[in-house]
């Protein structure tokens, strides 16, 4: 059989990322701070973007209006929503339906307020209507300089005093700022900075003496003696305590430093000198024979212990404090739950009707083509950002829908949730759910909750049933909450407890959720009431 080149014919489907679609997604998956700066950078790059303004007074529009929409350059205004029936006190939560979404007008009670779709006002054939294209330059020039996209204001330089970055306090810099008072001769300064510099981040010194001895210079002729002596004039600074060399001297030298006349002194030194293992297991019954103290007075010296800080670098290391703002807003209001968009993630841009007036059609020179390429461009971006908040608004409001309950009576009446119910819901793809509720938080009456919060995987009941593991993790603190200090809960008793409430959950689960929210084992959490 002969090999020959041929041309053939076939049919197929594929999907391709047009540079629209990858836009929309990588918007998508901004959280709303990565938002802001993404469309401060559009609004410097394309001329043809600009914030809207009040037609009315001139004025930048204040990102805090209730108005969440994305206006363009038309003058139509957005038709009313349809007067909506309230009779009912309490009716369930629908999110906006993907099929009906052109046919059903949004009920603003329940959607909160519905970005509308007006990209298509500045379409191309609308273009014509609206804006002379075929205009000259000099028809539309004007002496004085065009209009910024960005007007500072005279709380500019506030905010950039508040936000900028400046360096943060470390222990190091807090001890050297003591350090430098102290008059201490070139030796002794030498041995300080060692010192300093092998603490961690919580304070603790993690060199030993022989390290510190092996790495100062050999011509200063350093002793042991001067560097214990420097060691305990460093762990006397401010906070007392730091540069301690494990958690016993650390508590130790905290409590000497208390004055004399301090009740219960005496016997916490001796705790922490000589028992400090038999205090960390709560082994209460042993303290009391090797101390020869009663239960009250064991109380009140283990008290006095709890009052040191066993790390006292921690409240000086820099901590990365992250700020987080809400995409959507949860109130609830009439007794039914509304859902809206926070104003800040959705900021109102349009096409600056200025310079798209100057595109002139059958021109192919490089000025006017930039000017079309900057006009697509600008609308490709608003359509994204478009798609952007109403998807987040048709997601978080069947979130809200199906997490009533949490929303009425708290993380016991969390539902098991998972992608696949929500992208069922709103006929999308689980890969889109989980973009758009990744980084994405939610205000609500009971404080603020990233999107991922709501769902939960489930756990069976005994009469077949499903509890969220959210929920299960609510009655594990509410158990540990109520029970009594001198005998604790163990797993087991604790899962005993839940089979009760007919919640069926082995004793590893248990444990595995409670060291997800950092509650000690049985024998830690035993006190002395």
């Amino acid at each position: 059989m002969a090999i020959k080149p041929a041309l053939t014919l076939k049919i197929g489907q594929h999907l391709t990322m047009t540079p629209q679609l990858q836009q929309a997604i990588r918007l998508l998956q901004l959280s709303t701070v990565e938002l802001e700066q993404e469309i401060q950078e559009a609004l410097e790059s394309n001329l043809m973007l600009e914030e809207a303004t009040d037609e009315a007074s001139g004025e930048e529009t204040s990102l805090d209006a209730p108005d969440q929409s994305i206006d363009t350059p038309s003058d139509a205004e957005p038709a009313d929503t349809a007067p909506t029936d309230t009779t009912d006190a309490v009716e369930p939560l629908t999110g906006p339906d993907t099929a009906a979404a052109d046919t059903t007008p949004p009920d603003p009670e329940i959607d909160g307020d519905l970005i509308p779709d007006t990209s298509e006002e500045i379409a191309s054939d609308n273009l014509a209507e609206d804006l002379p294209v075929d205009s000259v330059w000099e028809d539309v020039w004007d002496e004085s300089p065009l209009p910024p996209s960005y007007t500072a204001t005279d709380d500019d330089d506030t905010d950039y005093i508040d936000t900028r970055n400046s360096e943060a306090v470390s222990i190091g810099s807090h001890l050297m700022e003591q350090v430098n008072l102290l008059n201490l001769t070139e030796t002794d300064l030498a041995i300080a900075l060692s010192i300093i510099d092998g603490l961690d981040a919580e304070g603790m010194l993690t060199i030993t003496i022989e390290d510190i001895l092996s790495g100062l210079p050999p011509e200063l002729e350093v002793e042991e003696d001067e560097v214990h002596a420097v060691l305990n004039l460093v762990q006397h600074l401010d906070p007392i305590g730091i540069a301690a060399r494990d958690l016993r001297e650390c508590l130790l030298i905290q409590l000497l430093d208390m004055p004399s006349e301090t009740p219960w002194r005496a016997q916490a030194i001796n705790i922490v000198e000589n028992y400090l293992d038999q205090l960390g297991n709560h082994d209460y019954a042993l303290l009391q024979r090797k101390t020869r103290m009663k239960e009250p007075q064991l109380k009140e010296a283990i008290n006095l212990i709890l009052q040191v800080n066993p790390r006292p670098g921690g409240a000086i290391a820099p901590s990365n404090t992250e700020y987080v703002e809400p995409d959507v807003i949860v109130r609830k209001d009439n007794s039914r739950w509304t859902v809206e968009l926070n104003p800040k993630s959705a900021p109102r841009i349009r096409v600056n009707s200025t310079y798209a007036g100057m595109i002139r059609r059958g021109d192919t020179s490089s000025d006017n083509t930039q000017l079309r390429d900057h006009l697509q461009e600008a609308k490709w971006f608003i359509k994204s950002l478009q798609q952007r908040n109403d998807t987040l608004l048709k997601v978080a409001t069947k979130i809200v829908d199906f997490q009533r309950g949490f929303f009425e009576y708290g993380e016991h009446a969390m539902k098991p949730l998972v992608l696949h119910d929500i992208a069922e819901a709103v006929d999308l793809h689980e890969s889109t759910i989980s973009r758009v509720t990744t980084q994405k938080y939610m205000h609500t009456p009971a404080g603020v909750f990233e999107l991922k919060y709501f769902f939960s995987s489930h756990v069976s009941t005994h009469t077949g049933g499903e509890v969220s593991s959210t929920a299960i993790r609510a009655h594990i603190k509410r158990l540990v909450a109520e029970e009594n200090p001198r005998k604790p809960l163990s797993d087991s008793k604790i899962a005993a407890l839940l089979a009760d409430e007919d919640i069926k959950v082995a004793r590893r689960t248990i444990a595995k959720y409670r060291e997800s929210l950092n509650i000690p084992p049985s024998n830690e959490r035993k006190q002395l009431v």
